[in-house]
């Protein structure tokens, strides 16, 4: 089967079955997206399918129908490269596992809105968890990148 992903296409041979975030991992070496809990809780495994936020981890590879977005996209016109940065600035991350799946979460919720509220933030993010509780370093990063997406 053939998979776009991050602008570029990929042939694998694996079964549909496979969850999408294995083969990203195992079969293309595409390491940006974790694996966190396994059943589409906490949200390390996030990656976007033609622009909307997937769990990788439950998601059959067969399943996919779109291109795929991880964390590794360079692409500096998207508000992904505008999440990294502000998670740079901010400093947010701690440990850093699940800041990848924040990142591609926050950057979903800033193509859909550009200039989230606080409640808009706490709502889009609160099915990604971080042990380490950056929670608040994240809102603050999300609110950067927002004036970035905005030309602000």
């Amino acid at each position: 089967m053939i998979l776009t992903i991050n602008r570029r296409k990929y042939e694998v041979n694996v079964e549909e079955d496979m969850p999408l975030l294995w083969v990203l991992r195992d079969e293309l070496g595409i390491t940006g997206p974790k694996y966190g809990c396994g059943i589409a809780f906490c949200g390390a495994c996030t990656v976007h399918i033609d622009g909307e936020p997937i769990r990788s981890c439950s998601m059959p590879v067969g399943d996919v129908d779109g291109e795929i977005t991880t964390i590794e996209e360079q692409d500096s016109s998207n508000s992904i490269n505008a999440v990294k940065q502000a998670w740079l600035d901010h400093q947010v991350a701690q440990c850093g596992y699940c800041q990848g799946g924040q990142m591609m979460t926050a950057a979903s919720l800033l193509n859909e809105n550009p200039n989230p509220s606080d409640r808009d933030i706490d709502d889009a993010m609160s099915a990604n968890l971080c042990r380490c509780g950056t929670y608040p370093r994240i809102r603050e990063a999300i609110k950067s990148a927002a004036k970035t997406v905005r030309g602000a």
